[in-house]
């Protein structure tokens, strides 16, 4: 008989529901499309890096991070996505059978990777507002606690004194996870990532980067952390054209990047007032998505996809109940939406 881990048996793959469909809303990325300076660098550097290895521990992509946070290259991790670096976070700094504290609700493969590496985790419920629960995740005494803030699937941010109170008192590392920190006005907490001995902020190239089919994220933190986090990850966690493309965006299309996100933001709240019209209540959001509770969300979302859109179905989500997740982009993808939801409402 194969020896499979007990631990393993009833952990299901990462599926959320969804077809092909001609609008897709679901994931959150850039729908304006690539960075300008992706195509050129395709072009002109993409056969000669195909037969060999990249470079150990992408050195270049390293100090393109280091330059646009501010920080030296020691207090940069990279990895196959921010979500990687956080799986990686977890192996570097928790034995099995440890416990990992997050918000309720929150981006659903962090459970998902702690029981991959025999953890523990614990959810703590957000508060009524949905802020953080400081004193609840304390109350855990887990040796990480995640946050991400602007929260997935929320939309909503942390409060800046709440989460330096969980940092001054957390009995170890607080990763935090600023996925969406491109689209929030306020909430970037890089500064804690410089300043604080127990801090992670990882970050990621697939959102406001536009670059979610190349899957390079990043982390920045103490030293001492980092290193840890690079034991974790191996030498090879990005193609070579993965690296040179995340390059050429961090160094040359930083403004088209805020000009997407700006637009993004924008046509976000016309989204707001569009399901306002249609009944519906969305949560406050520093995010490019919205959250909007929607009873029998699941009869709702299969009935847009058979109308070309397709969104993320939340069912039983705690605090918030059935719910779609609706990503924002160019507005004629939002009118599409629109149009779909008032048809299958």
């Amino acid at each position: 008989m194969i020896p499979f881990r007990d631990t393993y048996r009833d952990i299901p793959l990462y599926s959320p529901a969804r077809k092909p469909c001609r609008v897709d809303l679901s994931d959150n990325t850039n729908l304006f499309g690539a960075p300008p300076s992706a195509d050129r660098v395709l072009r002109e550097e993409g056969l000669q890096h195909l037969a060999r290895y990249p470079a150990s521990y992408a050195p270049e992509l390293k100090r393109a991070v280091a330059a646009y946070a501010g920080v030296a290259v020691e207090n940069v991790t990279t990895g196959c996505g921010s979500d990687d670096v956080i799986d990686c976070a977890l192996r570097a700094f928790l034995e099995p059978g440890d416990v990992v504290a997050f918000p309720d609700p929150t981006f659903v493969m962090v459970p998902l990777f702690a029981r991959l590496s025999a953890l523990r985790p614990v959810p703590v419920p957000l508060k009524e507002d949905l802020s953080l629960d400081v004193d609840g995740l304390l109350a855990t005494g887990a040796k990480l606690i995640y946050v991400c803030t602007p929260n997935n699937p929320t939309g909503t941010v942390a409060a800046r004194a709440a989460l330096e109170r969980l940092v001054d008192r957390a009995p170890g590392v607080v990763l935090i996870d600023q996925a969406y920190v491109e689209f929030s006005r306020g909430g970037d907490f890089m500064d804690l990532a410089r300043t604080r001995p127990n801090v992670l902020v990882t970050r990621t190239m697939s959102k406001a980067f536009g670059l979610a089919g190349l899957r390079v994220g990043w982390a920045v933190g103490a030293p001492a952390l980092v290193a840890e986090v690079e034991k974790a990850r191996g030498p090879y966690k990005h193609t070579a054209l993965g690296e040179a493309v995340a390059v050429s965006a961090l160094a040359e299309d930083v403004a088209w990047m805020e000009a997407c996100a700006a637009e993004a933001v924008e046509n976000r709240e016309r989204l707001r007032g569009g399901l306002k019209v249609l009944g519906l209540e969305p949560l406050p959001s520093e995010a490019n998505f919205l959250l909007v509770p929607v009873p029998e969300a699941r009869r709702v979302g299969e009935a847009m996809r058979e109308r070309n859109v397709n969104v993320r179905v939340f069912e039983g989500l705690a605090g918030v109940g059935d719910a779609l997740r609706i990503g924002c982009g160019p507005w004629p993808l939002m009118a599409t939406a629109l149009k779909a939801l008032k048809e299958a409402l």
